[in-house]
């Protein structure tokens, strides 16, 4: 019973820990101006048209996808809903203190401050092991249906990008950086931050590698 204790402890800090990092890290990528993922593209879309911030929006948009998860047969974990409800509002508390730099390294500096904390931030909150972020189960699902991982997070991502940049998001070369880096790093950091699965009479010890591929949980600002 000590280590079951633990072990939650452990995991409602990591998964805590890792949503508060996505939205710090989403705030860099915003503040750096040279192009953020391709959600938050989305996200910065709406929060145009609507006049909402960024972290309402990617509260709002979290809930949408939560209703294409109905017909795709997919079930929320404690870590869905946490991402959905948490990320928003640590983005909208980190852009209010974050500086927008102007010379170009300092904008590099934001731009790969964001990029590693997003992976930092996934292995941490897919590592606790509570369910992926509301896009990630969106991309699940369509895997289900058929369709390859890849190919589906490719055609969800590539949808998001789309339709954020026709309605005013910043896309740029962040993000194609994004695009390039954020699967080697997360592939990088989630073995090493995932928790190993528990063994009866055995402490629980971390830097498991999951049995599910990296890239395959790998959620893009839950913006």
């Amino acid at each position: 019973m000590r280590w079951a204790g633990d072990r939650v402890a452990r995991r409602a800090t990591r998964l805590l820990t890792g949503l508060a990092l996505y939205g710090v890290s989403t705030a860099l990528l915003v503040r750096a101006g040279l192009g953020t993922d391709p959600w938050t593209v989305l996200t910065q879309g709406i929060a145009r048209t609507t006049g909402l911030t960024l972290g309402a929006v990617v509260v709002l948009v979290s809930a949408g996808v939560f209703l294409l998860w109905l017909p795709l047969r997919q079930r929320p974990g404690i870590g869905t809903l946490a991402n959905a409800v948490l990320v928003g509002p640590a983005l909208d508390q980190a852009l209010r203190v974050l500086p927008a730099p102007q010379p170009w390294p300092f904008r590099l500096l934001f731009l790969v401050g964001g990029l590693v904390g997003t992976a930092v931030a996934t292995g941490l909150y897919v590592g606790a092991g509570w369910g992926p972020g509301p896009r990630d189960g969106l991309m699940t699902g369509l895997a289900r249906l058929g369709l390859s991982v890849r190919l589906a997070r490719t055609l969800v991502e590539a949808s998001a990008l789309v339709s954020g940049w026709l309605l005013g998001g910043t896309a740029g070369i962040g993000t194609a950086v994004y695009a390039i880096g954020i699967g080697p790093l997360v592939g990088f950091f989630l073995p090493r931050l995932a928790l190993r699965p528990s063994e009866p009479g055995k402490p629980p010890r971390d830097g498991y590698a999951p049995a599910s591929r990296p890239d395959s949980t790998v959620d893009s600002p839950a913006p």
